[in-house]
């Protein structure tokens, strides 16, 4: 992008040799390609990037986006101070746009966004807590990120508590079984903390994740 913008530079400096009416086409040609760029896909203004740790970036794989209104999630990252994103992801945006390119048309998947680090990271004594669980979710849906579906738990915000660090929430796609409907037990619906992920996986054979991505984000006052 920056060799772009550097030949585009360079074309506006000879064009303005040429009058008045080329500089206002100038500036409305620049205008409409800095309009090009998506928001925050690279760090700048008061935005602090943080590096994560090997062990949290090794979660990612498959190829799983998750996308919020001004923030796309892929690969693993942490959520950057400043720009009000953290704001914005515990007290704004509603559920994001999930899509995995390569999904299979024909097939069903099943979705679960679950944080493993309540109250925290040091002490999760009511980890997992769930966020998030869709089932049924066909493959020409995925591919296009319009995640319909199954909805077994309502979408519900990152809300890690003050003083508590960074959290991990994590998304993790499964193929459904063909044969199998997937739904939450009495005592499961019941609470959406100490869930147990893999009681889950295992009493209806979703296997290992096709696919799993991950941010990690704290209380934004913190």
């Amino acid at each position: 992008m920056d060799k772009y913008f550097a030949k585009f530079s360079s074309f506006l400096r000879s064009r303005r040799k040429q009058g008045g009416d080329m500089k206002r086409l100038d500036i409305f040609l620049l205008c409409a390609t800095v309009s090009l760029y998506k928001p925050h896909e690279v760090c700048g203004g008061d935005c602090v990037a943080e590096t994560l740790s090997e062990v949290d970036a090794s979660f990612c794989h498959g190829g799983l986006e998750v996308i919020y209104p001004d923030l796309k999630i892929s690969p693993c990252s942490i959520i950057p101070r400043g720009q009000s994103l953290r704001d914005k992801m515990t007290g704004e945006w509603g559920p994001p746009q999930v899509r995995l390119t390569n999904a299979e048309e024909g097939k069903r998947y099943a979705l679960m966004m679950v944080d493993p680090d309540a109250p925290s990271r040091s002490s999760p004594t009511l980890g997992h807590w769930r966020h998030w669980l869709v089932a049924d979710i066909a493959g020409s849906d995925l591919k296009k990120g319009d995640l319909k579906g199954l909805v077994l738990s309502e979408y519900r915000r990152p809300t890690p508590p003050r003083s508590t660090g960074l959290h991990r929430y994590q998304f993790m796609l499964f193929e459904q079984p063909a044969d199998k409907t997937l739904s939450l037990s009495q005592e499961e619906s019941s609470s959406l903390g100490n869930w147990d992920p893999q009681a889950f996986i295992q009493r209806f054979g979703l296997g290992r994740p096709l696919a799993s991505v991950q941010f990690l984000t704290q209380n934004p006052k913190d």
